[in-house]
């Protein structure tokens, strides 16, 4: 409540549409949380109701009608074909092959790009597809509304995408979520050189080095993310039978 000298000569709305006024306070810290928060907003909202999926991560590079770019279409239609949504960065290369495979089997196929300094637009094989500010918004998405993720041969951006996830799985931030790396080649070395050098030195510990699967078989990375999900649900449904028993003792006093 204000009285007297208290109240303002001009009205909030006044103020508003009077005057433009300067313009720095859209590149303020404050208004960056505002845009931050309608970024999460927005893809909370239209992810929400996406069915199971799978994220597929690798090279924007890789050319259409590469080994690696065929690998990713069917890797992308099997998973449709396991019941599988299939979630990429939304760009081309990898990302744009995953979609590719899973869009003409028939699938739900979903990108979530983001904003960079030279011109990358959404590739042409998405259902849903949506452009982030923040990398750090995206990163949320993928891992909120994926199951498991596969990973192809790709450069830093997907390393930085496959050692978030080996994290968050290792910290049991999230938990039963596979992760696949596709390509023995490529991926061999960097997966030796943990072995030979993080893990005797006592920078990770032996369970660690179970964290991922690696394979050249798009067969057999479903089936890898197939099992998984079936071992989580019987885990569940365990879970759920212990605490009925353990109530229906409680009732009965025994």
């Amino acid at each position: 409540m204000l009285r007297g000298r208290a109240v303002p000569q001009t009205t909030t709305d006044q103020r508003l549409l009077d005057s433009r006024g300067p313009a720095d306070w859209v590149h303020a810290d404050p208004w960056r949380v505002l845009r931050i928060q309608a970024e999460f907003v927005e893809g909370f909202g239209l992810l929400a109701e996406l069915p199971q999926a799978v994220s597929v991560f690798g090279s924007a590079r890789t050319k259409p009608g590469s080994e690696e770019y065929e690998l990713a279409v069917e890797i992308g239609a099997r998973l449709h074909d396991a019941g599988y949504a299939v979630i990429t960065g939304g760009g081309p290369g990898i990302m744009e092959a995953a979609n590719k495979g899973c869009d003409e089997a028939g699938g739900l196929s979903v990108g979530l790009g983001i904003e960079l300094p030279f011109e990358q637009k959404l590739n042409d094989h998405l259902d849903i597809g949506v452009q982030f500010r923040y990398f750090f918004v995206r990163k949320t998405m993928f891992v909120k509304y994926s199951q498991a993720f596969v990973v192809l041969p790709g450069g830093f951006g997907t390393l930085d995408e496959l050692f978030e996830a080996i994290t968050l799985v290792q910290t049991r931030k999230i938990t039963q979520f596979p992760i696949v790396l596709v390509g023995t080649e490529f991926w061999g070395g960097l997966l030796e050189w943990i072995k030979a050098t993080m893990l005797p030195s006592g920078k990770i510990s032996p369970e660690d080095l179970d964290l991922v699967r690696l394979t050249d078989d798009p067969e057999e990375v479903v089936r890898v993310i197939v099992e998984a999900h079936r071992e989580q649900e019987r885990t569940l449904q365990e879970e759920a039978a212990a605490r009925a028993a353990a109530a229906e003792a409680g009732t009965d006093g025994t």
